[in-house]
């Protein structure tokens, strides 16, 4: 992924963009985007998540890239959905690290809280497509807090539209080179 701005791209939908018209342009990248990484439950706890972070800044150095950003899904955030992410990314344990272990780990590791991202990710079907995929049922226009969402869900029931915007942070790794 190539980045021409000081600020990374609005959101995870914006730097896939980004990357396929720098690909399609001929541009050669400088930034690996770490856009999912996740550790199955029954095997957290176990360093993985750390170790995975590391591969991808030792694939970053492999390719001659500049730096590693991800697109962060705050692991705690779903505990808050109706907390705004602006604010949630700004929240520390009393011994002043981040509260959410994935961005602490991040931080750990040498990265920056960069840039709150509120529609990071848009994803929009049918009234009938999202009670499918939620097992809710959605009986009026309005908001609904998801389970696992990170925000709530937008319902218009008149034009049968659900949407929902996956907020992310964007942490941004050391310079590699």
């Amino acid at each position: 992924m190539e980045r021409r701005r000081s600020q990374p791209p609005d959101g995870i939908d914006a730097a896939l963009r980004l990357a396929v018209c720098g690909h399609r342009a001929g541009r050669t990248p400088d930034t690996l985007g770490a856009f999912a990484a996740e550790v199955d439950p029954s095997a957290r706890r176990r360093g993985l998540a750390g170790e995975m972070l590391g591969g991808m800044r030792e694939l970053a150095r492999r390719r001659r890239l500049r730096r590693l950003i991800a697109p962060v899904r705050p692991s705690w955030k779903e505990r808050y959905p109706l907390a705004p992410i602006e604010r949630y990314i700004t929240w520390r344990r009393a011994d002043g690290q981040l509260l959410d272990p994935w961005m602490r780990l991040h931080e750990r590791l040498g990265a920056r809280v960069a840039t709150a991202l509120p529609h990071s990710m848009r994803i929009t079907g049918s009234v009938d497509e999202w009670e499918t995929w939620t097992g809710l049922q959605l009986p009026e226009s309005g908001e609904y807090v998801l389970p696992r969402g990170l925000a709530p869900l937008t319902v218009d029931r008149d034009a049968d539209r659900a949407s929902y915007c996956e907020p992310n942070v964007w942490m941004v790794h050391p310079e590699l080179a």
